[in-house]
Formats: structure tokens, sequence, C-alpha cells
């Protein structure tokens, strides 16, 4: 019998001891969204010994090793006993959950897994945050350094929650010594998601604020899993970013979308939009709006130096978001139906709701009188 080819030789010698010596990673929110897909990921790779996937439902990846629980469960911790690496992505940033609910779960939740993780010696956790927390403000640097400060506030939704994650990732390897822990924190995130910078594409006209100077980054998931696993495999540390490269002007995004833009100044959008809110007719505080005013783009330059690349670019990212956006209709955060988006008619439609406001401030202001 002739031997085998020394190439086959040689790959087989490099990837047996890979696949024994890789880690056991634990993946939190494993079920659907970037959990499933970082999941089928690391199931798929000869550089992973084992995936324990974790989430209140069983999902698809039939090579995890699958726990069903709330991650908030003090049982988690041992379903965490025996692996490397953890990777928390189990968070509800759904614009129609209730805020106090929300809070309640994303930050118990956190400090349930990382105190669990290091209760069983989990050497490393990874969190997944967002650039949110560096803030959107009109003095931003274009790009941010990943060591800028982190200078958002709690009015937008969800960045509350996220500030507090970073706290607790902060705080982590000193109460906990020996634990180490990487914060992703991503672009605007395209792919299967739903947020109030994704619906802003669902309206029949761009809101541009007079005088804002909007930058727009993506991030795509697939970018995002990559990078993720990178900080799995140890290649790179720290508080990363992660998104494409560069960046696209307002302008940009007008002329690659063609939807056009309803400009109007900022006293007029800033409190239309808190008014909405605060009666209910929108899930999106005015916070939100600051992300689409002022730039926060981020630099990446730390998975750049450990030889990580972008696979998709913003212009592709855009295109993909657009695709997923089609036949949505949503104005100023709200989704419509499609006889309501078309009683409002595409002109009117950001006016009517901006208008709505102010109708009901009267309407108040009449009852008050009686």
């Amino acid at each position: 019998m002739s031997s085998p080819d020394p190439q086959v030789r040689a790959a087989r010698n490099h990837s047996t001891p890979s696949a024994l010596r890789g880690p056991v990673v634990a993946v939190t929110g494993a079920a659907s969204g970037v959990g499933a897909l970082l999941t089928a990921r690391l199931a798929a790779s000869e550089e992973i010994k084992q995936v324990i996937a974790i989430d209140e439902r069983r999902g698809e990846c039939a090579e995890a090793q699958w726990h069903i629980l709330d991650v908030r469960d003090p049982a988690i911790v041992e379903k965490l006993r025996g692996a490397d690496v953890v990777v928390h992505l189990a968070l509800d940033l759904d614009l129609e959950t209730d805020a106090a609910a929300r809070t309640a779960y994303n930050v118990r939740g956190t400090q349930t897994v990382l105190t669990a993780a290091a209760a069983v010696g989990v050497h490393r956790v990874v969190l997944c945050t967002s650039a949110m927390v560096y803030g959107a403000l009109p003095d931003n640097e274009l790009p941010l350094s990943e060591d800028a400060e982190l200078r958002a506030t709690a009015e937008a939704t969800g960045v509350g929650d996220l500030l507090e994650i970073e706290r607790l990732a902060r705080r982590a390897p000193r109460a906990h010594p020996g634990l180490n822990v990487t914060v992703v924190r991503p672009a605007v995130l395209v792919g299967g998601t739903d947020t109030a910078l994704t619906r802003y594409f669902e309206s029949p006209r761009l809101l541009v604020v007079a005088g804002s100077r909007p930058a727009w980054q993506f991030c795509h998931v697939e970018d995002l899993c990559s990078a993720l696993e990178y900080a799995v495999l140890e290649k790179v540390d720290g508080e990363l970013a992660v998104g494409c490269e560069g960046w696209l002007e307002q302008e940009e995004v007008e002329e690659l979308s063609g939807i056009r833009r309803m400009e109007l100044p900022s006293a007029v959008a800033l409190g239309a939009a808190a008014r909405l809110h605060r009666i209910g007719l929108t899930p999106s505080p005015a916070g939100d709006l600051a992300y689409t005013m002022y730039p926060w783009v981020i630099s990446g330059s730390r998975l750049h130096d450990a030889g990580w690349r972008a696979q998709w670019t913003n212009e592709e990212v855009l295109a993909e978001l657009l695709e997923e956006v089609s036949g949505r209709h949503t104005v100023a955060g709200r989704r419509l139906g499609r006889k309501d988006a078309t009683a409002a008619g595409a002109a009117g439609a950001t006016v009517a709701l901006l208008g709505a406001a102010a109708v009901v401030r009267r309407a108040r202001k009449a009852r008050r009188r009686i």
C-alpha cells in the first residue's frame, strides 16, 4: 500500500492536534440571531474542540451540546463547567420590550454569566455591546479609536444597558482575578436585525436634522461573527470595535438608497421625537435620533493589526439592508401596515406623525382648561 500524499499527511498532522487542543466554547443566546450564526461557525471550525449552546429554546445546530435555561438562572454555573471561553450574546435589545424588563434581563444576565464563568475557571468571557457606547456627538473624531472615552448617555434604546455591561466588563477582572474579559463593539449591525437604526431606512423619507453631520458605518453580522471568533481564539485582546472600512456621508447614503431626505430644524425633530415616544406613538426615544445626526465611526485598529479584515463594504451592507427592509413601512420608528402607509402617503407620512404630537398636546391643554 502506498503512503498518503505528503500534503494530505501534513494536513492531517496539522488539523487533528489543533482540534484536540482547541478551546471548549460556550455561547449564550445561541438559538437565534448572531448567537445562532456564531454557534454554527464555531461548531464547524477545526480550531474549536466543542461548542456548548445555551438558550431558552433549542436551536438548529446539531453539532453543539445544548442546555435550555435562562441565563439569569444560577444553575448556569454547572452548564459552563468545562468551558474555556464563554461568548455572552443573550441580550434583549428589542424596541418593543418594556425598558425596565429589558434592563433587568440584560444586566442581571451578564452579572450571572460573569460570576458563573469565574466560579468554574473559565479564563475568557467575550461580551458584545455596540459602538453606540462611544456616543454620537458633533465633536467626535473621524474615526474614533477603541480607547476613546465612552461618552454615550442612557437616552437611546438599550444604550444604558450596554454602558452598564461595559462597567461590569471593566470590574470583572478585578473582582475575579484570572478572568479575561473582551468586549466587542459593532457599528450599525445589519443582517436579520431590527433596530432604530435599521428602521431609519424603512421610512419614506430619510429624516435629516438641519446642521447635523451624520456619517454611516455598518457591520454585517458575518463580519461580527468573524471578529468574535478572533476573540475566542485569543488572536486579539481588549476592547474591540468592528465594522466596515471607512464610512458613508449622508449624501452618499441618499444617492445609493434612492430615498430622498426630509430636513427639519433640530428643535422640531428632537421635540417631536420626545413627545411621540412619551405618548406611546413610537418605540424609539429621542436619544436614538442623535445616532442619525452625528458621527460615531470607529477605526477597528486592534482587529486590523491582528490581521482581521471586514469582508463586507459599507456599500454592500447598505444594499443588503435595503433589500431586507423592502416592503416595510416605518415612520418615526413606528412600523405601519401597508394600508396605513398608503393612506399617509410617502411625502406626508413623516409630517403626519410629527404633527401628531402637537395635536395631542393641544388636546391635553384643552382638557386642562375645561
